[in-house]
């Protein structure tokens, strides 16, 4: 027993000895990452095993031989343990970081959502009390001569269509979050889809004054869902005539590189302040300036439509500044054969 006692006491000394110059080794590192400390904890527990080892071997009065091969079995075991536990604490590392940036994306997410309803119920109030009040004056007679009533059935219609594609772009981005987008691929001719959507946007365009060209003889072929193309370039175009000045003008081009088709809209609106940029695709962004009723603004979901719906056909989308105004360009995968038509 008496035995028993010291060689515990020898190991406990060189364990307690390791283990203080241990806890003042991570104390320095207390700023550094977490498998930094994981890595310095496993190195701390080995190295006080090998000490205490070390110290009742050499109690014992073993002879060199005996000690040497102690000691060898102590280091390789310690060689072994050191290994996994820097790989494990490599990977605790890595799920810590992922962690991280899932609780800060739900985060932002979250802050997205309340922002979306603050708007959107902005959005919808707003019309619905103009509604109420032209149907109530239509209702008492207050309003009686026909060219009044025309003008109000106008604006009703007009706030009705309105706040119809502002529930329509709220199931179309309830469809991308929940990843339910489910693209027919077809190979289209994209200066059909450019032509479409221009004729869609003409109305808006030239009741300011603001001129659409479409530049370019030949278009590209794209592989995707007509309806989905047809609303990206549409979202595009609808945002750029409804941030340019009156009599500005908005271009749209498209072309093929380096295995993509591009299309790109460009406006003279004037830029987008930098520290917006990265965030003009998110859900309910409008900057520094409100999308206001009279300009036929929706709820702010328009490009992030656009984001996740070019994301659904496997290609990016991005914004930028140009002289004057700026420019958004998307591209998706090049159609197989590569053609180009008229």
């Amino acid at each position: 027993m008496h035995d028993i006692l010291l060689i515990g006491a020898y190991a406990l000394v060189a364990g307690t000895v390791v283990g203080l110059l241990g806890a003042a080794g991570l104390r320095l590192l207390r700023g550094r990452s977490i498998a930094v400390h994981v890595s310095m904890l496993l190195a701390i527990t080995v190295t006080s095993v090998v000490a205490g080892v070390a110290a009742v071997a050499r109690a014992m009065f073993l002879s060199p031989h005996d000690l040497q091969v102690v000691l060898v079995t102590v280091a390789a075991s310690a060689v072994v343990s050191l290994t996994l536990g820097i790989v494990f604490g490599r990977r605790l590392a890595a799920a810590a970081m992922w962690a991280a940036v899932a609780r800060e994306q739900e985060r932002r997410m979250e802050a997205g959502r309340r922002d979306l309803v603050a708007w959107v119920s902005h959005d919808l109030r707003t019309p619905l009390a103009g509604l109420r009040a032209m149907t109530e004056a239509l209702q008492d007679g207050v309003v009686a001569d026909p060219a009044s009533v025309a003008e109000y059935h106008s604006r009703i219609r007009a706030e009705t269509d309105r706040m119809s594609g502002l529930v329509d772009d709220l199931f179309e981005l309830s469809r991308i979050h929940a990843g339910a987008v489910r693209l027919t691929p077809a190979d289209l001719a994209l200066g059909d889809i450019v032509s479409d959507a221009v004729a869609a946007v003409a109305p808006l365009a030239s009741g300011r004054g603001i001129a659409l060209v479409a530049a370019g003889e030949r278009w590209p072929v794209v592989t995707g869902g007509a309806a989905e193309l047809n609303r990206i370039v549409s979202n595009l175009l609808t945002n750029s005539v409804r941030y340019t000045p009156a009599n500005g003008t908005v271009r749209i081009e498209a072309g093929e590189d380096a295995g993509e088709v591009w299309l790109a809209v460009s406006d003279s609106c004037g830029g987008i302040p930098e520290d917006d940029l990265p965030r003009v695709f998110e859900v309910a962004f409008r900057g520094s300036r409100a999308r206001t009723p009279d300009g036929g603004a929706g709820g702010g979901l328009g490009l992030a439509i656009v984001r996740g719906l070019v994301e659904a056909h496997g290609g990016r989308v991005r914004a930028g500044n140009i002289t004057g105004g700026c420019r958004f360009e998307v591209r998706l995968p090049a159609h197989p054969a590569g053609v180009a038509v008229r």
